[in-house]
């Protein structure tokens, strides 16, 4: 796949702040996109997976979510080895149920992106948030917003807001540093039993859950009042 150089994507570090994680790029310590959504959880979301939780126990619960976690870290690491064309093996069980789940997501999702720009490209808004996404590519001839999701099971499209805000955030900020006009978020997903989907926002739709994220990120701004971005 071809890495297309137009835009220079900053360093950056992460780190934990009041609890929180955080993005420390261009002399900002700026909160991520993850950190805005976690915070800003509806009541219903947050009785919602507190009553998960309990139903299946505490131990259980921490389980799933770690065995989760370091699946879609394997995944992650398997696809961005191949699209800079290294190959990558992790021979543990994990790791070939994501090396699995990888190919779903190459022969399905890949296969329509032509080249990138940026690879867990760090992107920010000043003063506001900052995040990683996936993939800065070019998906059916569109420049877009790429996220790689891994599931226990598939989803149905309305349980995936969090994922819209997220690519919308990244989109956002990618506008606005880089005077580009992004209107597509392509969200790549395969479950561990190797069922792939593909939710695609772009339009109208994208330009509704910007809006929504800003409202987020307001809600998150005076829930913290004082705790502001900081300056180095």
């Amino acid at each position: 796949m071809k890495h297309n150089n137009s835009y220079r994507y900053p360093k950056s570090q992460r780190e934990i702040i009041n609890g929180k994680r955080h993005y420390n790029v261009k002399a900002q310590k700026l909160p991520s996109v993850t950190t805005i959504l976690s915070a800003t959880q509806s009541p219903e979301k947050q009785a919602s997976l507190a009553a998960w939780r309990e139903r299946v126990g505490e131990n259980e619960a921490t389980r799933i979510v770690d065995d989760a976690g370091a699946r879609g870290t394997a995944m992650h690491k398997i696809l961005e080895e191949y699209i800079m064309g290294q190959g990558y093996l992790d021979l543990t069980e994990t790791g070939l149920n994501a090396h699995n789940m990888a190919i779903k997501i190459i022969e399905n999702g890949l296969s329509n992106v032509t080249e990138y720009y940026g690879l867990e490209a760090t992107l920010y808004y000043p003063g506001l948030y900052a995040g990683a996404t996936d993939m800065v590519a070019v998906h059916k001839g569109q420049d877009a917003i790429i996220d790689f999701k891994q599931t226990n099971k598939p989803k149905k499209r309305e349980w995936i807001e969090d994922y819209c805000l997220q690519l919308a955030g990244y989109a956002m900020a990618h506008n606005f540093i880089y005077r580009t006009s992004i209107t597509k978020g392509v969200i790549m997903m395969c479950s561990k039993d190797l069922y792939y989907q593909e939710f695609v926002i772009e339009g109208l739709e994208l330009q509704k859950y910007k809006h929504n994220f800003l409202r987020k990120v307001d809600q998150y701004y005076a829930q913290n009042s004082g705790t502001g971005p900081k300056q180095i």
